[in-house]
């Protein structure tokens, strides 16, 4: 995937994975190294968190569409190789946060997947990315 051509985003929009997407993969274990491994990369990539999240959620049974998908990760790491989280001294010591939440996004379950970040200053210094453990009736029991 080295030289590959570079994705503009690690997820395609408006298309959303499934456990019935494409045809289960024949060795899932490669598929299970790559995403652990990227599981370690969202630690100075936060970028990628929501899609490597997403991506996780078929570890039990792989098809070749999740697999394209974790394609899509590497090819855009690829194309954003120089970026990364950076800390820098900073006078402002400004707190803020931020989240954001799908409302329904999962095919298989109807859950949604909410996430956060919190900034110091210019630096992030805490975020994450996960599916919520209840299903929402609305897109505000989502959000909250």
């Amino acid at each position: 995937m080295f030289n590959s051509k570079a994705a503009p985003t690690p997820g395609v929009v408006g298309k959303p994975l499934s456990k019935n997407n494409g045809v289960l993969l024949k060795y899932a274990t490669e598929y299970r190294r790559i995403v652990g491994s990227l599981q370690y990369v969202t630690l100075t990539r936060p970028d990628i968190s929501f899609a490597v999240n997403k991506a996780c959620q078929f570890m039990q049974s792989p098809t070749s569409a999740h697999w394209m998908a974790v394609k899509r990760i590497l090819r855009y790491l690829r194309g954003t190789i120089s970026h990364g989280i950076t800390l820098t001294a900073a006078h402002n010591l400004h707190l803020a946060s931020f989240t954001d939440a799908d409302w329904a996004s999962s095919l298989d379950d109807r859950w949604s997947t909410g996430g956060f970040c919190v900034f110091l200053g210019d630096n992030i210094v805490s975020w994450s990315s996960a599916k919520q453990k209840v299903v929402s009736r609305s897109s505000i029991d989502s959000e909250f």
